[in-house]
């Protein structure tokens, strides 16, 4: 077998793993929220997530979209940021899986379900109960809600990240730098050598 097809079916069942649990917290921690508050801070907690789900989905196009060269110059310059946006871009692939299916999958989840619980709270807020004709309108109008500021967010989210990927990318390089220079752990590493050409 291909060690390159090995490292692919490796990473991708890590990448299994890691949104098995992710999405297992996500979802907890949304509904335990949730189910204490009242509708309109549940409502917010879902634009939340689906602005999450808008950004990291933004991310992980800039990371393919982005080119090494610019950030070689600011390296050379000490300026901060600039190793870890080469090694997101030199990790481009991984990036963008972590971002887009990782995140990005489990936001679109994790916001259907939570709009579910905001959909129970406000028909009973109202008076309305379960499985009622207002209940199934609330649903129906909430759900396309939901899914228009996501659809509409990330056509967006990718105009930017394509006309803007090198500001993206550094402007996140430099939040996981000062993550890193925090937390005392490296979260990016580069690659021993470039596995997308400068343009």
């Amino acid at each position: 077998m291909d060690n390159k097809f090995k490292k692919s079916v490796q990473f991708s069942l890590s990448i299994a793993v890691i949104t098995f649990v992710l999405a297992a917290i996500f979802s907890v921690i949304s509904s335990s929220v949730l189910s204490g508050v009242i509708w309109i801070f549940g409502l917010v907690i879902v634009l939340i997530i689906v602005f999450t789900g808008v950004v990291f989905d933004m991310l992980g196009i800039a990371a393919t979209a982005a080119a090494e060269q610019p950030f070689h110059a600011m390296a050379s310059e000490k300026v901060k940021g600039a190793k870890e946006a080469i090694a997101i871009v030199r990790n481009a692939d991984r990036f963008a899986s972590f971002c887009n299916d990782v995140i990005g999958d489990i936001s679109g989840i994790v916001s259907g379900t939570a709009s579910a619980v905001v959909v129970i709270q406000l028909a009973n807020s109202f008076g309305y109960s379960d499985g009622s004709t207002i209940q199934i309108v609330i649903s129906v109008v909430l759900t396309s809600i939901v899914a228009a500021l996501t659809v509409g967010g990330k056509a967006l989210g990718k105009f930017l990240a394509i006309n803007k990927s090198t500001d993206i990318i550094f402007f996140a390089a430099k939040i996981i730098a000062w993550l890193e220079n925090r937390l005392k752990v490296r979260i990016v590493t580069s690659a021993p050598s470039s596995t997308k050409k400068s343009r």
